[in-house]
């Protein structure tokens, strides 16, 4: 399984699993 973090809108990582860190 990969993750993406998502800051600011942008995407740092790889995967199908988005997570949005505020």
């Amino acid at each position: 399984l990969g993750f993406a973090i998502r800051e600011g809108g942008r995407t740092v990582g790889s995967g199908r699993v988005t997570k949005i860190i505020k």
